[in-house]
Formats: C-alpha cells, sequence, structure tokens
C-alpha cells in the first residue's frame, strides 16, 4: 500500500488554504517607526525601520503562550479569545520596558489542521495586533499527528518593538512615596490555569465564559498616557505569580505596600474552592489587576482619569515605602484585607 505525507496524518493543501485566507485580507498598519514591505507567505518577513524621530533607538523582544487556558479553549472550541490573549501576553510586556509593538508572529500547531478552528484563531491574533497598534508579520502553522491529539492545539507568540534608550523605563526612576495605581484585568487572563482547571473541574462549564476571558491589550493606554506626557516611573504586566510581577521593577531598597482593592468575584471563588490564604492568592492570580502603573502621587489621579477614558478601570493599590535597603519585595496586612479585599 503506497503511502504519501497525507496518509500520514499532515495536510499541505490545508495549510496552504490557510496561508491564503491570511494573505487575502493582510492588512500591514503603518507604524511611525517603519512599514511591512513583505509579510505573510514568504520564507521570512521584511520590516523597513524609519527610527529618525529617535535619539537612540532600541529593539525590544517578548516571547510568550498561552499555557494550559489552550485546554478549555479547545473543549469548548471557543478559539479567537485565546488569539488575543496570545498577542496581549506579549505587548503588555514589551511596554513595560517603554516600548512600541512593531510587529508580531505566531505559532500555531495542533495534531489535525482544522480551518474553522485555526481561522477563529488567527482572526483573535490579527484583531488584537490591529488594537495593539503592530503588525501580523508572519508565523507558522504546523500540523503534528501523534504530538498533539485530534482537537488540541498549543501557539507561542513573538513581538519586537522599539523604545528610545533615554526612554526605556529604569529602576532606579521609582521612589519612595510612589503611587502605585492598577490598572483592571478582564478576569484571569491567561494564568494559572493548571490550577483553574482542577478548581473549578465538573463546574468548568457554568463558569466558561469568566475563565475565557481574553486578556486585556494595553498598549493603545500606554500611547495615551506617553502622548499626554504623564511623568511614570513604571509598568509592571501582572501575569503569573500575581504581585510578584511588581517587584521586578523596583530597585534594592523598595516595597510595594499593597492597600486592599475591591478584588473581583472569580477570584473569590477560586480562593474559596482552593482553601487559599490571601497570600496565596496574590502570588498566583491577577485579582482583578492586570497591568501596574508606578508614579508620583501628584500623578496619580490623572492616570486613573485617562485610563477610564479608555476604558479601563484604575484604582489605587498600594505605595512605594523605604525599607532600608533590603531586597525589593512586596507587603500587605492580613487583617486590612480579611476587611476590604472583597467586591
Amino acid at each position: 500500500m503506497s503511502m504519501d505525507y497525507k496518509s500520514a496524518g499532515v495536510d499541505i493543501e490545508q495549510g496552504e488554504a490557510l496561508v491564503e485566507w491570511l494573505k487575502a485580507d493582510e492588512k500591514s498598519l503603518q507604524s511611525p517607526y517603519g512599514q511591512v514591505l513583505s509579510g505573510i507567505g514568504g520564507f521570512a518577513a521584511l520590516f523597513a525601520t524609519n527610527f529618525k524621530a529617535m535619539k537612540s533607538p532600541v529593539l525590544v523582544s517578548a516571547t510568550d503562550g498561552i499555557g494550559t487556558k489552550v485546554k478549555l479553549a479547545a473543549q469548548f472550541k471557543k478559539y479567537k479569545g485565546v488569539g488575543q490573549d496570545l498577542v496581549a501576553m506579549c505587548v503588555n510586556d514589551l511596554i513595560c520596558v517603554g516600548a512600541t509593538p512593531l510587529f508580531f508572529l505566531d505559532y500555531y500547531a495542533t495534531g489535525k489542521l482544522e480551518q474553522s478552528a485555526a481561522r477563529e484563531f488567527l482572526q483573535g491574533v490579527r484583531d488584537a495586533c490591529a488594537q495593539s497598534g503592530c503588525s501580523l508579520i508572519g508565523g507558522e502553522t504546523a500540523e503534528m499527528p501523534g504530538v498533539y491529539q485530534v482537537g488540541d492545539f498549543d501557539a507561542a507568540g513573538f513581538c519586537v518593538g522599539v523604545v528610545d534608550k533615554e526612554k526605556i523605563f529604569q529602576p532606579h526612576w521609582v521612589k519612595a512615596g510612589d503611587a502605585v495605581i492598577g490598572i483592571a484585568s478582564n478576569g484571569f487572563h491567561s494564568n494559572g490555569y493548571s490550577l483553574l482547571r482542577q478548581l473549578f473541574g465538573e463546574d468548568m462549564q457554568a463558569w466558561q465564559e469568566e475563565l475565557l476571558q481574553p486578556t486585556h491589550l494595553y498598549p493603545q493606554l500606554w500611547e495615551l498616557l506617553r502622548s499626554d506626557n504623564v511623568e511614570i516611573h513604571g509598568l509592571a504586566h501582572i501575569t503569573g505569580g500575581g504581585m510578584d510581577n511588581i517587584v521586578r521593577v523596583l530597585p534594592t531598597g523598595l516595597d510595594v505596600q499593597l492597600e486592599p482593592w475591591n478584588v473581583p468575584e472569580p477570584f473569590l471563588e477560586a480562593k474559596k474552592r482552593g482553601q487559599l490564604s490571601w497570600l496565596q492568592l496574590l502570588k498566583t492570580f491577577n485579582c482583578g489587576v492586570g497591568l501596574a502603573v508606578i508614579a508620583p502621587a501628584s500623578n496619580a489621579d490623572q492616570i486613573m482619569s485617562l485610563s477610564r477614558q479608555s476604558g479601563f478601570n484604575a484604582f489605587q493599590i498600594g505605595r512605594i515605602r523605604d525599607n532600608g535597603g533590603g531586597p525589593a519585595t512586596w507587603k500587605f496586612e492580613l487583617s486590612e484585607w480579611e476587611q476590604g479585599g472583597v467586591e
């Protein structure tokens, strides 16, 4: 009996059809920092840079995945939101050094390529790129029978941005007395799902809408804050590890003293189901905060106002304090959280 690639489980024509679908509706955003010369369908993508407005341009790169949230997307056959997750996890990291996203590439791997699922996923990727001001410049689709079961998939994203060297956020910019403003998340975003799938178990169907909410995209908010010349000392994308992410942008000698905020109900439900302490909850999930902005206290109201104009709820979540030269960390008063950290 003759064998070919298709009989082995890899349908090249399906892959080619997906590429043609992407190319047919390809829209390359025009950036002030360059333009796409050649994108989807070639061996490599080309981007012509225009950094004349910058004194010393620095390219910035980020890569990430979606984690085990892909299991829920496959289970409920809802793929567009996790396409946005993939973009958000990369572009939200980029802005935390002060960068502007330029272009994005994706890698999509599955056991058997299904056009409807792949197109819905890639539509989510494409829409999220447009909202983030960057181009979907290329990617790769891999059909891998035997590695992935039918219906399963995984994805990775890669983003490149640019920032003027003198405008890269530096830990020493953060000062004692600065305010920490929380920009609301859209749920669990794309972290903690290995635990969440256990906690919600048989109730997954009832909670699927909350659990599949896509990660918020924050680049447009960052551009608004920057264009309004708001003084900002640091940004932290709150992902896996929860509030530990704020420490990543602090210098030695400073702490974050967290203040209670209204933690949304899904996080409280996870806390109850897992019998998690407040410390465990805050070190695992974003708890309603997708981005933390560190700025002079005098700018806090302006930042919250601009955030709300952009459609993001914003609220103060803490203060920066001097810790006498010790390692940077975050702290909270348990008694305050037991009284105030509820919706």
